[in-house]
C-alpha cells in the first residue's frame, strides 16, 4: 500500500503532537477544525481503543446530520476509510465487524467501526441522550452552542470509560472541544479552560517530543552509517514515550488560532488586505480571533442568549438516515412551525443580497418564532429567493404568505426588472401557488423608534417578543449579535456602513445588517399589525 502524505498546518500539528488529555481548540474559519483535528482525533479513539464507546456532542441532531458528521466522513474518505467496509453507520454491523465490549440498545445514532469500536451521536435537543452509556472519550463540536449544564450534568459523567480495558492509554476519557470564537456569555463557558492548563505540564510534553525527536535522529544516523543502535538509546526512547504519555494523560490543552497562525499558507499580503478591507468589528473576530460578545451597547442591545432556541422534529430526521443530501431538508425537521398557521415574512432588496425572515406569532406565549430565514446572493436575486422558500415550506399545509413591506419596496426593482420589489415578490409566490396577503407599513420606521420598540420586544415589555430559532438562522443572528450603532444627521442609527464594503471571504454580506432590515420589517408587523385569518387588527399607531 502506498504511503499518502498529508499537509497539517502548525494549530493542527500542535494539537496532533501534543496529544492532552483534554483538548480546547477556539479557531476561526478556514482553520480545518473538522477535516485535519476532529477526523484524525476520533480515527485515533476508536482504533487505539478497539471495543470502546465514543461519543460526539452536537447542540442539535440536525447540525450533527448537516456539519459536523459530513466533515468527519469526507476526512475519512481521503484516508481510505471506506464506509460499508470499514464503518457503517446508523445501523446494525455486519457479522464480520468485531462486537463492541458494551453494545448499544438501539444502532440508529450510532457510527460502527470494523474493530469494535463505536461513536454515539449525542445531541443536546434530544433529551437524555448520553443516559446509561459508558464512554472512552468524547468530541465537542461547534461548543459555542452547546448547553454547559447539560453536558455537565448529563454527558460528562458518562465519560467514566472501562478503566480495565483503557487504563495503560493517557488517551482514555479524552475530551475534545472545537469551536469558533462565541459571541454570547453563555456560550463562552469552554473559554475558562485556559485558566485550567497548567503550562508547566504543556512545556514538560514539549521537552518531551523535542528530546525524543534528538534521540531518533541520533538512531537514524547511527543505521545510516552501518551502525546498530546501542540498546541504551533504545531503552531512553521508550522512557521519554511513556514520561510523556504519563504528562498527555494529566494535560488540559487550550489554544486560540488567528489566521496569523496560517501566515505560511495565506501569506502577508492576504492579512494586510484583509485589515485593509474589513471593518474593525470583523478583522477582530474573523481574522485575529478576538472575543466578542453581543453588542451591548449595539442597536439590538437588549438580546440575550435565552432569546434563541432549537426545536427538531426527531421522528422525520431519524427517518431520514444518515446517508442523504442536507441541502435537501425542509421545513419537516422543524417542530415550532405550525403547518395550518400562515407564514409571515419581511424582506430586504439589495443589489447583491436579497432576504426574507419567516416568522409566525404565538399569541398565547406571546412570542414571535423567528422560524428560519433565506437570502441568496449576487445573480440569483428575488424569483430564486422566493423559489428557496417555497421549495424549504413545499409541505406546508396553509399555502398563505403575510407579506410585510415599507416604501422600499415601491417603484423601483433593481434585482429583477422593471416591475418593483413588492410586484415581483407576489407575483412569484403566486406563481408557486402561495396566497400573499401584502401588508404596506408605510415609510421606513426611524431608528430612534425601530431601537426602541424592537428592544423592548426582546426586554419582554410588548405584545410579542423576538424569539430565534438557532439551527435556520445562524447568519441572521450573528448579523443581529454585532449590528452596530452610528451617528447620523438624525442622532444615533443602526450602523449600515459595513454594507457598502466589497465582499471578501472573511467579511461576507450574509453578516452584514442587510437581513437584520428584513427581520425589523417582520417584527414591526407581526407586532402593530397582526393578522388573524380573518383580517388585521392595528394595535399601535399608524406607522408614519
Amino acid at each position: 500500500m502506498t504511503e499518502k502524505l498529508r499537509y497539517f498546518n502548525r494549530p493542527q500539528m500542535q494539537v496532533q503532537l501534543i496529544g492532552a488529555n483534554t483538548t480546547v481548540v477556539v479557531a476561526g474559519r478556514r482553520t480545518g477544525k473538522t477535516d485535519s483535528i476532529a477526523a484524525p482525533w476520533v480515527l485515533k479513539m476508536m482504533q487505539r481503543m478497539p471495543g470502546s464507546t465514543g461519543g460526539i456532542v452536537a447542540p442539535t441532531f440536525k447540525h450533527a446530520l448537516t456539519n459536523t458528521l459530513p466533515g468527519l466522513f469526507a476526512a475519512w474518505r481521503r484516508d481510505d476509510f471506506i464506509e460499508g467496509v470499514h464503518y457503517v453507520v446508523g445501523h446494525k454491523p455486519p457479522k464480520s465487524f468485531k462486537q463492541p465490549i458494551t453494545e448499544p440498545f438501539q444502532w440508529e445514532n450510532v457510527i460502527a467501526f470494523y474493530n469494535g469500536s463505536i461513536a454515539v451521536i449525542l445531541s443536546q435537543d434530544r433529551p437524555g441522550a448520553a443516559n446509561s452509556l459508558t464512554l472512552s472519550w468524547l468530541l465537542v463540536d461547534e461548543a459555542k452552542f452547546i448547553d454547559p449544564v447539560k453536558l455537565t450534568q448529563e454527558t460528562f459523567p458518562a465519560n467514566g470509560g472501562i478503566k480495565t480495558h483503557f487504563c495503560r492509554h493517557s488517551f482514555n476519557h479524552a475530551i475534545l472541544i472545537l469551536s469558533d470564537m462565541p459571541q454570547s456569555k453563555k456560550g463562552s463557558w469552554f473559554l475558562d479552560y485556559e485558566r485550567k492548563m497548567d503550562k508547566r505540564i504543556i512545556a514538560g510534553i514539549e521537552a518531551g517530543l523535542c528530546e525524543m525527536w534528538r534521540q531518533r535522529q541520533k538512531i537514524n544516523d547511527l543505521r545510516a552509517k552501518g551502525i546498530e543502535p546501542p540498546q541504551y538509546l533504545r531503552k531512553h526512547l521508550r522512557l521519554l514515550d511513556r514520561n510523556i504519555n504519563r504528562l498527555r494523560s494529566v494535560a488540559t490543552y487550550y489554544r486560540e488560532y488567528s489566521s496569523v497562525e496560517n501566515v505560511e499558507l495565506l501569506g502577508e499580503k492576504y492579512l494586510r488586505q484583509m485589515k485593509r478591507d474589513l471593518t474593525p468589528l470583523t478583522f477582530q473576530t474573523s481574522i485575529m480571533c478576538r472575543k466578542i460578545g453581543i453588542a451591548r451597547d449595539g442597536f439590538y442591545s437588549s438580546m440575550k442568549e435565552g432569546h434563541k432556541y432549537n426545536d427538531s422534529d426527531f421522528d422525520y430526521l431519524d427517518s431520514l438516515g444518515f446517508d442523504y443530501d442536507p441541502s435537501a431538508l425542509d421545513a419537516r425537521a422543524d417542530r415550532d412551525v405550525n403547518p395550518f398557521a400562515p407564514l409571515c415574512i419581511g424582506m430586504d432588496y439589495n443589489a447583491n443580497i436579497n432576504w426574507i425572515v419567516t416568522g409566525q406569532p404565538d399569541e398565547e406565549v406571546g412570542q414571535l418564532k423567528v422560524l428560519k430565514s433565506f437570502f441568496v446572493k449576487y445573480e440569483r436575486k428575488i424569483p430564486a429567493l422566493v423559489d428557496d422558500f417555497c421549495r424549504y415550506y413545499a409541505h406546508h399545509r396553509n399555502k398563505t404568505v403575510v407579506f410585510y413591506y415599507d416604501t422600499t419596496a415601491l417603484g423601483s426593482n433593481y434585482a429583477v426588472n422593471s416591475k418593483d420589489f413588492r410586484y415581483t415578490v407576489i407575483d412569484e409566490f403566486q406563481k408557486h401557488g402561495w396566497q400573499v396577503i401584502p401588508v404596506a407599513l408605510g415609510n421606513p420606521m426611524k431608528h430612534t423608534e425601530k431601537y426602541n420598540l424592537i428592544n423592548r420586544g426582546f426586554a419582554g415589555l410588548n405584545r410579542l417578543m423576538p424569539m430565534f430559532n438557532r439551527q435556520n438562522n445562524d447568519e441572521l443572528i450573528l448579523a443581529v449579535q454585532t449590528a452596530g450603532v452610528a451617528r447620523g444627521r438624525n442622532g444615533f442609527q443602526k450602523d449600515k456602513s459595513g454594507e457598502k464594503l466589497a465582499e471578501s471571504e472573511d467579511d461576507r454580506l450574509e453578516y452584514r445588517t442587510d437581513g437584520t432590515d428584513a427581520f425589523d420589517t417582520l417584527y414591526i408587523g407581526c407586532e402593530s399589525k397582526p393578522y388573524h385569518g380573518f383580517g388585521f387588527i392595528d394595535v399601535s399607531s399608524p406607522v408614519s
